[in-house]
């Protein structure tokens, strides 16, 4: 999306370091010589309080400091986790500049007025090194984010090998009212909900389909079906097309779920959904300021049921108010009403961010102090009646329980696996998503 906005004003290469890793970008800033690069930082760790894994010492290793051995050009930070810690990233790296919150209008800004040697004091998402910012202060209403043009992505970097595994991207909205303790996005995208036309996102669908044929398209809101009706009104300009994409989302909230919805999610091509409840007991929902209650989950699982619609549930263990009594509630919902052939993912802990609720709450309990650095090592929420060993040891009864139940740390299948199961699904014509075929794979494993 970047790179679309930028190019009417600039020739621009992207970089795209998921297969590469790295190997071939220094080759590549030789050969293109730029006059800027920016980097889009997405993940600062993996936020997964057991073993969890630090990205920010590789990308600086493999990717920003190789840069800056082969050119002096400006370097330029972005992305929802430099927004997150815009000053400890600047100082991390030692880039010149740094945005925070949307980049595509602001970022053509600076271009320009670093082109002409111009101040941009004035341009408040604008991290310079030496200068303090707080997030909390940046505007979240400049940016038009239908003047964005679409952002073909097959057409910015290499898609062949995201065809056989991976999703084309769309975005429908900017920002998020909910307010959920624990969650960053508010502070990212701002909390007033930026909404792109339907018929656009139509329109991307439909020419990315014509371009590429049968690929899997995937929301990556934070929600999908907020501001309530939203969702059924971008199903309905899909339908409209008559184009029968293969669709998947994630963020599915359980509270403005419905029988509409799930037809015309069906209708529209929905292959798959992602559920984050987080809980099932009510009072940790109510404490995880969710928004929605348990008859909203019950609903929707219901409706997942009678739609047979293939659906990943995300569950947090460990939040204020956790004791194992709310926790067997959770077990017990799992146990009634998820489909076995769907899968759990399970977090124990959750990842302090700054500028959150949970902060808030965290230091009024005394887990972490004022002043504290939340950046690394990453600081986790327990509560205290259900401490971190005591829910790893809960975590392994549930996994024990249910073949369909995994810890975040375990969720990576291994390369073996994935092609057991590509394997599994051409030999017997699955159309299935990915994670109902592996856990085919792993409940055969168990009973043998």
């Amino acid at each position: 999306m970047l790179a679309s906005y930028l190019k009417p004003h600039y020739e621009l290469k992207i970089y795209d370091s998921v297969f590469d890793e790295g190997r071939s970008l220094k080759a590549l800033v030789k050969t293109f010589q730029p006059d800027y690069i920016g980097f889009s930082i997405r993940n600062i760790d993996d936020v997964v309080a057991d073993k969890e894994i630090f990205y920010m010492d590789r990308i600086l290793s493999d990717f920003i400091r190789p840069v800056k051995a082969v050119t002096r050009v400006p370097v330029i930070l972005g992305g929802s986790g430099f927004s997150v810690f815009p000053e400890e990233l600047m100082e991390h790296t030692g880039a010149d500049y740094g945005i925070v919150g949307d980049g595509e209008k602001v970022l053509l800004e600076l271009l320009h007025r670093l082109d002409r040697d111009l101040p941009f004091g004035d341009l408040p998402q604008v991290l310079k090194k030496g200068r303090r910012m707080d997030p909390r202060q940046i505007p979240h209403n400049l940016l038009d984010y239908n003047s964005i043009p679409l952002s073909t992505i097959d057409q910015c970097i290499d898609f062949r090998p995201y065809r056989k595994r991976g999703v084309y991207s769309i975005q429908t909205k900017r920002g998020c009212a909910l307010k959920c303790i624990y969650c960053t996005y508010p502070g990212i995208e701002g909390t007033n909900y930026r909404l792109r036309e339907p018929d656009a996102i139509a329109t991307e669908i439909e020419e990315a389909t014509q371009r590429l044929g049968k690929v899997t398209f995937e929301f990556v809101d934070s929600t999908f079906n907020e501001p309530k009706g939203q969702a059924e009104v971008i199903c309905r300009a899909i339908i409209k097309r008559k184009i029968r994409p293969r669709l998947r989302t994630m963020g599915v909230n359980p509270r403005n779920t419905s029988r509409e919805l799930f037809e015309l999610m069906l209708e529209a091509g929905f292959t798959q959904i992602d559920v984050t409840p987080d809980s099932a007991s009510p009072s940790v929902i109510r404490n995880l300021q969710k928004g929605f209650t348990i008859a909203d989950i019950n609903r929707t699982t219901n409706l997942i049921s009678e739609f047979n619609l293939p659906t990943m549930w995300f569950f947090l263990f460990g939040g204020p108010g956790e004791t194992e009594e709310t926790v067997e509630e959770t077990r017990t919902f799992i146990r009634e009403l998820v489909n076995e052939e769907d899968m759990v993912l399970m977090l124990a802990g959750l990842r302090i961010y700054p500028n959150t609720p949970l902060e808030k709450i965290a230091l009024k309990e005394g887990k972490i102090t004022s002043g504290e650095s939340l950046f690394h090592p990453s600081p986790y929420y327990f509560s205290s009646q259900t401490p971190k060993e005591r829910l790893d040891q809960i975590m392994s009864e549930i996994k024990s329980e249910f073949f369909n139940c995994l810890p975040a740390v375990e969720s990576n299948p291994t390369p073996e696996m994935i092609q057991k199961a590509l394997n599994m699904q051409k030999a017997n014509r699955l159309a299935e998503p990915m994670f109902r075929t592996l856990l085919r794979i792993r409940k055969e494993e168990r009973n043998t």
